[in-house]
Parts: C-alpha cells; sequence; structure tokens
C-alpha cells in the first residue's frame, strides 16, 4: 500500500489537466439551476422561479467574473490559474456556453413554461392577444402611468448616446419624418425609469375570464412608443439591455471607508460594458450600432426571444398548488418550553437547522439582551442584514439602554455596501461602537456574543453560524447556527472580537480555528492525519459540505489522500476545480451538487480522525479568498448527540439523496443522480422539512 502511495504521491500534482476553471464551473453550477426550470417535480411557478434566478446568477457572472477577465485581459494583467487557461481562450469558452445557455432559456420560458402557465391560468399577454378592452385599458395605463415618466432621447450632435445605467432597460426606436424643430435624426433612444414596474396585472374586472393576466411595460411602450414622438413615426421599437462592471474599487487607506465606498456606488452604474442584450427582432444595423456605442464585439451581443431584462419578471400567483407548499419553520424544543433564552442555552447547547428550525431564537437572544438589566454588553459582526432588520432594531435599543453595543458592519459585501453603511449609520446613532472591520480582509464570520452578570461573576452566551444574520435569508437557504454558554467557545469569540475591534498578536483559541490564521494549516493536518491513517491501513473518511472549492493546496492534499486510499465525499454547491476519478489522482473522490428548493449553504467539515469524529461548521468555503484574505470562523460541534444529528441530517442525508444531486464527472460534466431500480425516491431537503421543519 505505502509503496504504491508514494509512487503516486511522485506524480506532478501541479499538471493544469488536473484542475477544473473556476469560472467554467460557477457556469456549470448556474446551468443546473436553468435545469430546474424543466423538472417537472417542482411546482409550475416555482420553475418560473428558478428560470428567472438563472437570470439573476448570470447578470453577476458578467457584471463581476467576466468584467475581471475582460479588464485583465486589457491591461494584460491575466496570470493563468492552476487550470492553465488565459483570460482570452477562457472568454471564447465562455461565450460560446452562455450563447447556447440564453437560447435555450428562452426556448424553455416560451415553448414551455408560459404555455404551461396559459393552461393553468396565468397569462402574459403578448400585444397581438390583447381584447379590445384590454388594449383600451393599457393605453389608458400607459398615458396616465408611463407616459409622465418616460424622457425619449433623440440622437443628433446636441444629443449624443445617453450613459446608460447598468441593467436598466431600453428601446431603440427608428423614427420617420420630422419634428416641431424641422428635425429628422432618424433614431431615438427611449430609457423605462426603474420606478415602473416591469410586469402589470390586468385588473379582473378588464379581463373578465378569472385568470390572472400581465402585460409587459416593454409591450405598453412597444404599442404606444409614437406617443412619445408627435407628428413622427416611429417604425420600430426594439428593447436592449446593457450590463455593466460592477466590482467595487475602494481605497483601504481611505480615512473613512464609509464615505469611501459610498462615493463608489455610482460608478456601479456606469461601469465599462461587458454585455449588450437585444430583442432578436431588432434590424442588424441597429445593433450593429449598439455595439459601436458601448465598444462590444458580436461574441458580447445576445439576441434573445423576449424580455431583456428577466430578473424583474418575478411575480406571485394566489394559486397554491403553482407553489411549493408553505411551510413554517419550527421553534427548536428546548427554547420552546423555557421561559427565557438564556435559561434555554444554559440547559445545553442548541443546535438550530435553517431554514427547517426557525432563527427566532437568535432574535429572542438578542431581543432579551436588549432589555435584561444582567446583560453588561453585546457584540455582533454583520455582513448581510437588510435594511428592515430585527436585528438591528434590537441592537439600537440595547444601546439606547445603555448596554455595550459593538458592531463589526462589513461595508463591502457586495451588492449588500448600501444597506450596510445605512444599518451602520443606524447603529452609530443608537450610541453603538461601529468598526469597520480589519482593512485588506472582509470580516465574514458568523458571531454574535452577548455578556450577562452571572452572580458575582460574568457568563457569556454565543451564536456562531454558517449563514447571515438576515431573517429573509434564513427562509431561503440551509444554514446551521450553535448556541452555547461553553466557557472556553464564549473566551474564543471574545478575542477574535478583540482581534477585530483593538489590536496586537493573533488570538491563540483552544475551539476555534479562524481566518487568516489557523483555518487553513488545521484543514491541511486535518486531511493529512486521514493520508496517514489511509497509509498505516487503518479506516481513513472525510466528508465535506460547502459553496466551493477553488484552494490550490486543499485540493493537493485532497489529491494524496485520496492517492493512499482515503474515502472523500464532497458535497460542493457551486465551484469544484478539483477533478475526481482521474485515475491515480482521486480515484476514491466523489462530488456532488445538490440544487433544489432551498439554496444550499451549510459549511460542515468531518474527519474521521482515528475514530474521534471531528466535526466543524464553519462561515468558510474553501476558498482563497476565505482562507487567507477574510476573518472567518471554524467551530466544532463537541456534544455527542448534537455531532451525532449533524453527520446524519446534515451530510449523510445529501449523501443520500437521489433525485435532486448532480454527480461531478471526471471530464467536468454532472450527472443527474437517479433512483436505482426499485430504490425509494430519497429528496436531503424534503426529508428534514419532514422531520424538522
Amino acid at each position: 500500500m505505502n509503496d504504491i502511495a508514494n509512487e503516486h504521491i511522485a506524480i506532478d500534482l501541479n499538471n493544469p489537466d488536473y484542475y477544473f476553471n473556476r469560472e467554467l464551473s460557477l457556469l456549470q453550477f448556474n446551468l443546473r439551476v436553468l435545469e430546474q426550470a424543466m423538472d417537472e417535480n417542482h411546482p409550475l411557478m416555482e420553475r418560473l422561479n428558478f428560470l428567472l434566478i438563472f437570470s439573476s446568477n448570470m447578470d453577476e457572472f458578467f457584471e463581476i467574473r467576466v468584467a475581471g477577465l475582460k479588464n485583465k485581459l486589457e491591461t494584460g494583467t491575466g496570470q493563468p490559474g492552476p487550470d492553465g487557461m488565459l483570460p482570452a481562450e477562457l472568454l471564447k469558452q465562455i461565450s460560446a456556453i452562455t450563447h447556447e445557455a440564453v437560447d435555450r432559456q428562452y426556448h424553455i420560458l416560451n415553448n414551455i413554461l408560459l404555455p404551461a402557465l396559459r393552461e393553468e391560468g396565468v397569462d402574459f399577454l403578448r400585444r397581438e392577444d390583447w381584447t379590445e378592452a384590454q388594449a383600451e385599458w393599457v393605453k389608458k395605463y400607459f398615458r396616465e402611468q408611463i407616459y409622465p415618466v418616460l424622457t425619449p432621447i433623440a440622437l443628433d450632435p446636441s444629443h449624443p448616446f445617453p450613459r446608460l445605467v447598468n441593467k436598466s432597460l431600453n428601446f431603440i426606436v427608428p423614427l420617420d419624418g420630422k419634428d416641431a424643430f424641422g428635425r429628422s435624426t432618424g433614431l431615438a433612444i427611449v430609457p423605462a425609469p426603474r420606478s415602473l414596474p416591469r410586469l402589470i396585472r390586468i385588473p379582473d374586472e378588464i379581463s373578465g375570464d378569472g385568470d390572472d393576466n400581465f402585460v409587459f411595460l416593454s409591450s405598453m411602450i412597444h404599442a404606444h412608443v409614437s406617443d412619445l414622438f408627435p407628428g413622427m413615426k416611429a417604425t420600430g421599437c426594439y428593447q436592449f439591455r446593457v450590463t455593466r462592471n460592477a466590482d467595487l474599487e475602494v481605497d483601504e487607506e481611505a480615512e473613512d471607508l464609509a464615505l469611501a465606498l459610498k462615493g463608489q456606488l455610482l460608478s456601479r452604474r456606469y461601469g465599462d460594458e461587458v454585455r449588450l442584450e437585444v430583442a432578436d427582432n431588432c434590424p442588424r444595423h441597429l445593433m450593429h450600432y449598439l455595439l459601436e456605442q458601448f465598444e462590444l464585439s458580436e461574441d458580447d451581443l445576445y439576441e434573445v426571444n423576449g424580455p431583456v431584462n428577466l430578473a424583474r419578471m418575478f411575480t406571485s400567483v394566489n394559486r397554491p398548488r403553482l407553489h411549493y407548499p408553505p411551510f413554517t419553520p419550527k421553534v427548536h424544543p428546548t427554547v420552546k418550553k423555557s421561559e427565557s433564552i438564556f435559561d434555554a442555552i444554559d440547559q445545553e447547547d442548541l443546535l438550530l437547522h435553517h431554514p427547517f428550525q426557525s432563527f427566532q431564537p437568535v432574535i429572542s437572544l438578542l431581543a432579551e439582551a436588549a432589555r435584561d438589566p444582567k446583560v453588561l454588553a453585546i457584540k455582533q459582526t454583520l455582513y448581510r442584514t437588510g435594511t428592515k432588520s430585527e436585528i438591528l432594531d434590537h441592537l439600537e435599543t440595547a444601546a439606547r439602554n445603555g448596554k455595550e453595543v459593538t458592531a463589526i458592519v462589513e461595508l463591502r459585501a457586495r451588492f449588500d455596501e448600501e444597506s450596510n453603511i445605512e444599518g451602520a449609520r443606524r447603529l452609530q446613532e443608537a450610541g453603538a461602537i461601529v468598526v469597520y472591520g480589519v482593512v485588506g480582509y472582509k470580516t465574514h464570520a458568523k458571531m454574535l456574543l452577548v455578556v450577562r452578570r452571572d452572580g458575582e461573576g460574568i457568563k457569556r452566551y454565543v451564536h456562531l453560524g454558517t449563514g447571515n444574520y438576515h431573517t429573509k435569508t434564513t427562509k431561503l437557504y440551509t444554514d446551521y447556527g450553535l448556541m452555547t454558554a461553553d466557557k472556553a467557545v464564549g473566551q474564543d469569540v471574545h478575542k477574535i472580537f478583540q482581534e477585530l475591534t483593538g489590536m496586537g498578536k493573533a488570538a491563540r483559541l483552544k475551539q476555534l480555528k479562524h481566518s487568516p490564521f489557523t483555518l487553513h494549516p488545521s484543514l491541511i493536518e486535518w486531511i493529512e492525519f486521514e493520508t496517514a491513517e489511509a497509509q498505516a491501513g487503518r479506516p481513513a473518511r472525510i466528508i465535506a459540505k460547502f459553496n466551493s472549492l477553488t484552494e490550490e493546496k486543499i485540493i493537493q492534499a485532497l489529491y494524496r489522500a485520496s492517492q493512499a486510499g482515503v474515502d472523500v465525499d464532497l458535497i460542493v454547491r457551486g465551484i469544484c476545480c478539483l477533478k475526481p476519478g482521474i485515475p491515480g489522482i482521486s480515484d476514491t473522490i466523489r462530488v456532488r451538487s445538490i440544487v433544489g428548493r432551498f439554496l444550499e449553504h451549510t459549511r460542515i467539515y468531518h474527519f474521521h480522525h482515528g475514530g474521534e469524529d471531528l466535526l466543524y461548521c464553519s462561515s468558510a468555503d474553501w476558498m482563497d479568498r476565505n482562507l487567507f484574505n477574510r476573518v472567518e470562523t471554524c467551530f466544532p460541534i463537541n456534544d455527542p448527540a448534537l455531532k451525532a444529528q449533524m453527520l446524519e441530517e446534515g451530510l449523510h442525508y445529501y449523501l443520500r439523496d437521489n433525485t435532486r444531486a448532480w454527480l461531478l464527472q471526471a471530464d467536468g460534466t454532472y450527472l443527474r443522480a437517479q433512483p436505482a431500480e426499485g430504490e425509494d425516491v430519497f429528496i436531503a431537503q424534503q426529508c428534514l422539512l419532514d422531520t424538522l421543519g
């Protein structure tokens, strides 16, 4: 066994053939999301929502990933990753994959979902399908609600092509005739303000058929665009949308990070252009005109058969069978029977599995702490909270009640910068101490610490989580949270907060591992321990669940573990740069991705460790950014009963899933898992809903 292992270890693990490209792997995840729109096991409106989530995901992919690659190409700064691909080659591959995916998306929308919804009485009406009454209602709605806020822009020397906002809906309109000033420019742009809804429901009394009838804003503007140009004739009206670079570059040395970041938010709306979407009935010469204006190439052009802004198409109809059945997360039984959340935590460690179990105990901890005279201090990290947040409300109350409230607010949480700035302002006005974390490192850890008098001394109550303190996402994402009064854990969390607010050497922790200091070396150490166990002929096992795997040294450690015979199962929702099933390299590694009703977000690491069964939860994925450029926490599950519960529900359920799982192949494709002949369907999320929800 040892000779074979040593022979394999001599293989060059830096070979680019052993790695998937990060961006292409992320694209594969988005394609798995798109495929949910074809899954008839999902209710029909939920299938539509998956199609729209794909649009939203692709928007961000272009705004951040494609924009970054284009920038590297233009500046000549692109270095190949472990897979060896350079930006130019990668952009070509991305263009080919995304064009095919977008064509498939609109095929699914037009030929499968919309006809199926029409049969269910949910109709997205085209202009040619309007009844006379509907057309009259649209005309009235246009005159009263749309026309007053539109600003048509004629294109001539005094009206150059406008600078259009990122992802805004716009129309290019060719014109015949002359205006009041005798001008005949022949072309105009009509931006659709974001204040206007993209989808308008026609009142029941107008339709009169009992159906849910919707009209696109774009259809209304198409029908009445000539009204915007009195005395002239619009000979066409074609939707288009430009996507821009939305990544922010903030000077980390700025004296006021919040002020510097706020100044950069506007630039996100007008960053460099990276993609142009145009209605496929638009004449080619107008498409080329738009490409010239945005300095884009044919590879950046996406001709679409339908609305260019599908992400704004989210809607709901009161037809229960078209949606997932509602459920109410259950409150943890110990919390339910306790008068105080502090009493509940004193009794035992509480393990919360969201969204199947309620997030309410975390809210209750803050609510009680805010008014409890025994509470001296509250400290919390805030990565994403939302503007309407009970978390912020209770922290404000606590500060106004004289508690020492410290909030570590991460202003640079992508696309939540504005709400986080507002949250920080609210807390500062209430008297809380607000810190923006550490320069150069995003604070991504999820920690809440309550310091309370306990007789003559003090006691620390802690919540540690894998997900954000955002009550909306706790109902949509799968996450774990641990509530404990364990003394060692409380001391470790206290030390990490001291690191974040003060200065000094890295804290020496007893229970927790944390980035950017001890987490990465600990992961390597644990993997290497399993490798040594396998080489010695003893049982060796790794099961890990997280969102992404990109870090090269961890991948190589896993390859060495596989060469030694370690049994490895990875449950990776999104990006995975490791290639499973390579002969002599990764024979014993299996990778699966779960895509279902809820977004998989838990990070769980399990190592057999000679029978000790190390089990950790974390805020960190196995990515370079999480392990080296962020503040992350990784906390153990020590209680034997909770450990057994998490192993079963958090990992083994997902390894048994034979319906929502996608199995990664050595060539980079994913195969949908299917129940074997005679095998019962097993869906991890549904099983958790049935047992916990």
